[in-house]
C-alpha cells in the first residue's frame, strides 16, 4: 500500500505564511529589485558600460550605481531607475494589478492560516 501523503498545493500558501509574519510587502519589493538589477546588470555588459561610466554619464557617484545594482537594496527611486535604463538604450515599464483575494477556504489536510501567532502565544504565556 502506498503511505505517500499527497498535497494540494494550489493557492498562495508561502505568501499566507509571508503575510502571518508581516513581510510579504518587504518580501516582494526585494524580489522586484532582484529582477531591476539583474536586467541593469545585463544591459550594462550588453552595451560594454562599467559603473564608472554609469555613473558619470548619470551625473551621480559609484556609491549610488552601486546601490542601484545592489538587489536587496530597494531604496532606489523609479527615476534613477528609469535614468540608467534610458542610458543603457532600455525603458522600465510599470504595473499595476489586483492583489489575490484571501482564499476563506483551505486546501485539504492544510492548517488554517492564524492571525498574528505570536499574540497569541504570548497571550497563552508561551515563548
Amino acid at each position: 500500500m502506498n503511505n505517500e501523503k499527497h498535497f494540494d498545493h494550489s493557492g498562495s500558501a508561502f505568501d499566507s505564511f509571508l503575510e502571518e509574519e508581516g513581510i510579504l510587502e518587504e518580501t516582494e519589493a526585494v524580489a522586484l529589485k532582484r529582477v531591476v538589477a539583474w536586467k541593469l546588470e545585463q544591459a550594462m555588459k550588453e552595451k560594454k558600460v562599467s559603473k564608472y561610466t554609469l555613473a558619470k554619464e548619470l551625473h551621480t557617484s559609484r556609491s549610488q550605481v552601486d546601490r542601484l545594482l545592489d538587489p536587496s537594496h530597494i531604496g532606489v527611486t523609479i527615476g534613477t531607475i528609469s535614468r540608467a535604463a534610458r542610458m543603457l538604450g532600455k525603458r522600465i515599464r510599470v504595473e499595476i494589478v489586483d492583489a489575490k483575494r484571501k482564499h476563506t477556504h483551505h486546501a485539504v489536510g492544510a492548517a488554517k492560516p492564524r492571525s498574528n501567532r505570536y499574540a497569541k502565544a504570548a497571550a497563552a504565556g508561551a515563548d
